[in-house]
């Protein structure tokens, strides 16, 4: 499975692990992992620690996330990025989306 769920210790928001190559094919078990989670949660947390890979079709993945956890007062993490990621999100201007550490 390439992508894993865990709420974070205070059970206010989503933790989501990306395994491995973060593309179309993974676009099913993402959605699912956020439309899937409880109401209560009041953000995101996307794990990238183990992804080795990223594409435009991941880019639109965190858009639609962004978007169903409110837009503009959104709350979403992208976290433990590597180096590479990091520049695609820097280049993409998804600092000014999403905090990014």
């Amino acid at each position: 499975m390439a992508v894993l769920t865990a709420s974070s210790a205070d059970g206010k928001e989503l933790i989501i692990k990306i395994k491995g190559r973060f593309d179309f094919s993974t676009h099913q078990e993402f959605r699912g992992a956020y439309e899937q989670a409880p109401l209560e949660m009041s953000g995101y947390i996307v794990d990238l620690k183990d992804a080795t890979y990223l594409d435009s079709s991941a880019l639109g993945m965190l858009l639609l996330l962004r978007d169903h956890a409110g837009g503009d007062s959104a709350h979403v993490k992208i976290v433990n990025c590597n180096a590479d990621v990091k520049k695609i999100l820097t280049i993409s201007n998804f600092e000014q989306l999403f905090t990014i550490q």
